[in-house]
């Protein structure tokens, strides 16, 4: 579906401009038509992608539309009872989705008109459930996917506060014995004409380099972070980066089996809402969160399109956890492919908290370590100076 911006004249001769989805310029004309419109100018809007809503809001939003039309309340009073519960662009977005309900649109084109606020990977598994006359088991099964995503980034994001902070407060401690505590021991010896130890020698250069080059190497460290940045946004430099995580001993394992919670579960949900199974594959895709891993994915879709089993191909690039891999197996193998996928999402889940919880206990003793051997460094590098100028030493 493209969207087209109109210029029309009613059966009174008002002239009205809007906006309209259809698959081509001869369908937004005929829709216009059917409205009782004379389309004047009719041409494709190039709007601007919005960014999606947080995990969060989208679940709470989906499990109160989930829950009503399950209690067979009609979809447009379900969303109409949902808004309140959403904020900002979601809002705007189900308020126009109303609209477009109330014109006769699907729920997955009406909710299109966000332009980005939905995920595409929501939109398409209730544009499964319309076809498949599933729209309620679609809602329940995106309402539930929501959830575990949300819980699942919420927990990646306490596990890494602390390590965060331990790392900012660290850094901030250096900094200001380095530049401020430093700098003026270094002037009460400068004073008194001493030979000084090589590792007080080595911190004073240092503190200088710092406190004398500050602006330049702000300069330079802002202008790195930000080329690094800008490169990354790029997909190309940011599938590099990507594939060199996944190389990584530990750190791959571990976004690997984030990535395939994402995509079972994505998969699982879909194919649960009646979609095909490669439609399913291209849109548990953009769930994956790693462009890596979505190109293997894709690789891998092309060997089922060549009548490769789903299990084979997805082993064969290498895509997914093992462990997901052999529940999906056994699927194939029982013809439940979807409720294996769904399983296999929640066992990665888990196995990917486990890793972070493991690599979160290795790295607060590590940054301690670190921390501690340079505060460590600077005091025996001063303590040193200060032995060596005591009488008879």
């Amino acid at each position: 579906m493209s969207a087209y911006s109109y210029r029309a004249a009613r059966q009174d001769g008002a002239i009205v401009t809007g906006a309209i989805e259809a698959e081509s310029h001869w369908e937004a004309s005929a829709t216009l038509a059917r409205r009782g419109l004379f389309a004047i100018a009719v041409s494709p809007t190039v709007e601007e992608h919005r960014p999606a809503a947080s995990r969060r809001d989208l679940a709470i939003v989906f499990r109160g539309i989930a829950a009503l039309v399950s209690s067979g309340v009609p979809l447009e009073r379900a969303i109409a009872a949902s808004e309140p519960l959403a904020a900002g662009p979601l809002r705007q977005t189900l308020t126009a989705a109303r609209e477009r309900l109330r014109e006769g649109a699907s729920l997955a084109n009406a909710l299109a008109v966000g332009r980005g606020v939905i995920p595409g990977l929501v939109i398409g598994m209730i544009r499964a459930g319309e076809r498949g006359s599933q729209l309620g088991t679609a809602l329940e099964q995106i309402a539930a996917h929501l959830e575990q995503e949300a819980d699942l980034v919420a927990r990646v994001r306490q596990a890494l506060t602390y390590p965060l902070l331990l790392a900012v407060a660290g850094t901030a401690s250096v900094l200001v014995i380095t530049t401020v505590v430093v700098p003026r021991f270094a002037a009460i010896l400068g004073d008194l004409g001493q030979q000084l130890p090589p590792a007080t020698r080595l911190l004073l250069g240092m503190s200088e380099l710092l406190t004398r080059f500050w602006i330049p190497l702000l300069v330079i460290a802002v202008a790195s972070t930000w080329g690094a940045i800008e490169w990354i946004r790029r997909p190309a430099g940011r599938k590099q980066v990507e594939e060199v995580l996944l190389r990584l001993p530990f750190i791959g394992s571990l976004r690997r089996a984030l990535a395939t919670a994402r995509v079972m579960r994505a998969l699982g949900g879909m194919l649960r809402a009646g979609m095909p199974l490669l439609p399913a594959l291209d849109a548990a895709r953009d769930a994956a969160g790693d462009l890596a891993i979505a190109e293997r994915l894709e690789r891998s879709r092309e060997r089922v399109v060549q009548g490769a089993p789903l299990a084979g191909a997805l082993e064969r690039e290498d895509a997914l956890s093992a462990s997901a891999l052999q529940l999906v197996r056994v699927g194939e193998s029982s013809g439940r492919v979807a409720d294996m996928a769904w399983s296999a999402g929640n066992l990665a889940a888990q196995e990917a908290e486990r890793g972070l919880r493991t690599l979160v206990t290795a790295l607060e003793p590590a940054l301690i370590v670190a921390f501690g051997g340079i505060v460590a460094f600077t005091a025996a590098a001063l303590l040193q100076a200060v032995y060596s100028l005591r009488p008879g030493m």
